[in-house]
């Protein structure tokens, strides 16, 4: 009785699960791929090859990349400092890479405008720079604002995927091969990044995945169409126009995401198979 009264609750709770993944997951996203074809394939391919669109793929493309890359040198830096070693304010610096996670990314960019925008204490720096260089160095509003923001809410990914790892494997393997002779960079490369490399990958794909997707933070400092536009404004931006072919438009280019998102999804499981493999 016990064990048919289990099977019931688990039948349950899968078609629960099943029900409620496929209405706030795969149904939206397939309606998205369906109205982006609904006015046939030239339409959809004259919509991502627009002029606007492309440039904010390249925005995208630019603001994700720059962000993984500073935040893998980053997340290995600050997961390997605190798993490694003891010092005093450890625990402040582990508390406030949770930032990102705690506070909504519209704050984040009102915070770049109030620091780097013409009211902010660093405006007067840029510009001195900028007179006595010959430069146009410009934050807020620019391209560099859009890549700081993407930085900002994707910064903690990568170093919440090394550090539990880093903390399971101990000090043991490093402090023996310290006292062997054997210098940091080799204990890195040959005893640490074995075991952390799965974790980094994983650690990245969170993180690209995160950055293609911001909107918040970068909306507030990005403001010129066609120059500073990420897909997720363009795509805003193009629903909020109103006609037929804008919005149609707006679900083609939001496919470019969701296709992006699956591929994504597609390496993230691989990664997780490979690392519990090993």
């Amino acid at each position: 009785m016990m064990k048919k009264e289990n099977n019931i609750i688990k039948y349950v709770l899968i078609t629960i699960s099943f029900l409620f993944v496929f209405t706030m997951l795969l149904l939206p996203l397939a309606s998205i791929i369906l109205n982006s074809l609904q006015k046939g394939w030239k339409f959809y391919f004259s919509s991502i090859t627009d002029k606007n669109v492309l440039s904010a793929l390249k925005v995208t493309i630019i603001a994700t990349v720059s962000a993984v890359l500073v935040n893998t040198v980053f997340g290995i830096v600050v997961a390997w400092l605190i798993t490694k070693f003891s010092f005093r304010g450890k625990n402040i610096l582990a508390t406030l890479i949770d930032i990102p996670f705690s506070i909504s990314p519209v704050i984040a960019g009102l915070a770049f405008i109030m620091t780097f925008g013409r009211m902010g204490w660093a405006n007067a720096i840029i510009e001195k720079i900028n007179q006595f260089f010959v430069l146009d160095i410009k934050i807020v509003f620019a391209i560099p604002g859009v890549i700081l923001a993407t930085i900002f809410v994707t910064f903690p990914f990568i170093a919440r995927e090394i550090i539990p790892i880093l903390n399971a494997q101990g000090k043991a393997e490093e402090e023996a091969a310290a006292l062997m002779g054997a210098s940091g960079f080799t204990i890195f490369r040959k005893i640490t990044f074995p075991q952390i490399k799965w974790g980094l990958f994983y650690g990245i794909i969170l993180c690209t995945a995160r950055a293609l997707g911001e909107f918040g933070a970068v909306n507030a400092l990005s403001k010129a169409r066609g120059k500073t536009f990420t897909l997720p404004l363009e795509i805003d931006a193009l629903y909020l126009s109103g006609t037929s072919d804008a919005i149609t438009s707006a679900f083609a280019v939001s496919s470019i995401l969701v296709l992006v998102s699956i591929v994504i999804l597609i390496i993230k499981n691989i990664v997780e198979h490979k690392s519990e493999k090993i």
